[in-house]
């Protein structure tokens, strides 16, 4: 295996560890590094989406006793099946959705131009996001992912949706959308975290089995460098995210995403970096 070819698989699945699950959009970054390292064909694509399971593990890792307690009292506790059926309602908007018009949306949003004016839109929506619980902090009614009902996963779920826009984030659209929906910081961002299990692994090996053709065994060591990179890096993400926001708010992120939004915009229409579809 090519070694050159090694470093940008280690670097695509460190791109997408960091930033899988915090509010900056990876389908966005893994786009735009994919152009700048020249690893944007159709293999490559496969990769990107098939790396996010990498991240995944690290999210099941650092919420094993949850899952694991969840998992032992379904057959028995009420708490645990409503919690469970929850995920499952907030899973299903995005399988249809994206069985419906994935292809279309492939075929006509994966541009620079649509990437980088929704890191922009999405940076002002987690402003007034924020702005609205730090001004009316009753707006947040819902303090743990146990409080959920049915109806707010499936709002939460429908929001998950936006992020088939590339560039808006699913991490993003889930814990924004939870906030701007009356959950707080905290609870938005663990559900966020719940949520992104069932949907993660499920576009990746759907995305495996829809272009195995692509694929050979010779591949194996590009797929397990990005996996293995992109679960350390996002297990150092998601202990970090926890922390920050504990003490923080997402606005660090939102004037991120603007500002890198607007770089993006610039060098395209610039003609300085010719960014790929």
């Amino acid at each position: 295996m090519d070694i050159a070819l090694l470093l940008k698989a280690a670097l695509m699945g460190i791109v997408e560890g960091l930033t899988e699950f915090l509010p900056i959009s990876s389908t966005g970054h893994l786009i735009l590094a994919g152009t700048l390292l020249g690893f944007d064909d159709d293999k490559g694509k496969v990769f990107d989406i098939a790396i996010q399971t990498g991240a995944i593990f690290a999210v099941i890792l650092v919420y094993w006793q949850k899952i694991r307690s969840t998992l032992l009292a379904l057959p028995s506790e009420r708490q645990a099946q409503r919690f469970s059926l929850n995920v499952v309602i907030a899973f299903a908007p995005a399988v249809i959705l994206g069985l419906l018009f994935g292809k279309a949306i492939q075929a006509h949003l994966f541009t620079p131009v649509v990437v980088a004016s929704a890191f922009i839109i999405g940076g002002f929506v987690i402003l007034w996001a924020e702005r609205r619980q730090r001004n009316n902090p009753a707006v947040a009614r819902i303090h743990d992912v146990e409080s959920m009902t049915a109806l707010d996963a499936l709002k939460v779920g429908l929001a998950q949706c936006l992020a088939m826009i590339p560039g808006t984030s699913r991490s993003g659209a889930t814990i924004i959308g939870g906030m701007l929906l009356g959950l707080s910081r905290k609870a938005a961002t663990d559900f966020s975290f719940y949520l992104a299990i069932p949907t993660l692994i499920g576009a990746g090996a759907y995305s495996l089995y829809k272009e195995r053709a692509l694929l050979s065994w010779a591949d194996l060591p590009l797929f397990g460098v990005g996996l293995v990179l992109s679960f350390i890096s996002a297990w150092l993400c998601v202990r970090w995210l926890l922390r920050f926001i504990s003490t923080h708010s997402f606005t660090g992120f939102a004037w991120y995403r603007i500002a890198f939004g607007v770089v993006v915009l610039a060098t395209a229409w610039s003609g300085a970096v010719t960014w790929a579809a």
